[in-house]
């Protein structure tokens, strides 16, 4: 007795494939933008701002095409690859905003939404960390002064949140990263 309705379960499986297959390149192009970004905040530090930003928007037309598949399927915003490369692409911006003088603020990228955006100021304070450590390498104050009052601003408007989840581990070193600012400073001041 054939109780299974074949013309479904072929429907199902091609459903499942196709499925499959759009969430498989959503994951390669998830790692090229997490990579342009991780590849573009080393060249920050290195002062490469020109070359830093042309990868930025190299993520950002991959940040495009993603959009276009997630309007197709749903679901695949949702992939863990994909919400890592929107933090990654959030902490290099706000560094490159941090490194212009600029306020940090929003990031301008459509598809970054508020956990993407918390995780990657959270973040974006251990790179000021390593700028400010840089910067007291080469004796220079201000800029270590810089670094710590903005960590200190991102950590006070922070700490008015109920932080839970996997951003409370980077609230948490958001935290250490402060405290790592206070320590650079103090250890000057005594020189």
């Amino acid at each position: 007795m054939d109780m299974l309705h074949s013309a479904f379960s072929a429907g199902l499986r091609k459903r499942y494939a196709g499925y499959d297959a759009e969430r498989r390149e959503t994951i390669k192009l998830s790692s090229d933008v997490l990579t342009d970004a991780k590849q573009a905040i080393f060249a920050f530090h290195r002062g490469d701002l020109a070359g830093g930003e042309q990868l930025l928007v190299h993520a950002e037309r991959l940040l495009g095409l993603l959009a276009k598949r997630f309007k197709r399927t749903v679901g695949l915003s949702d992939e863990g690859s994909y919400r890592a490369a929107l933090e990654e692409y959030a902490e290099a911006r706000l560094f490159l905003d941090f490194l212009k003088g600029k306020r940090i603020g929003a990031v301008d990228a459509p598809a970054i939404d508020e956990d993407a955006y918390l995780g990657g100021v959270m973040d974006f304070t251990g790179e000021a960390v390593r700028y400010a450590i840089k910067a007291a390498t080469n004796g220079d104050m201000k800029e270590v002064r810089r670094a710590h009052v903005t960590v200190e601003e991102v950590a006070q408007e922070l700490i008015k949140m109920n932080i839970t989840g996997h951003l409370r581990n980077k609230f948490d070193q958001l935290k250490i990263n402060l405290r790592k600012l206070e320590e650079i400073q103090y250890d000057l001041s005594l020189r």
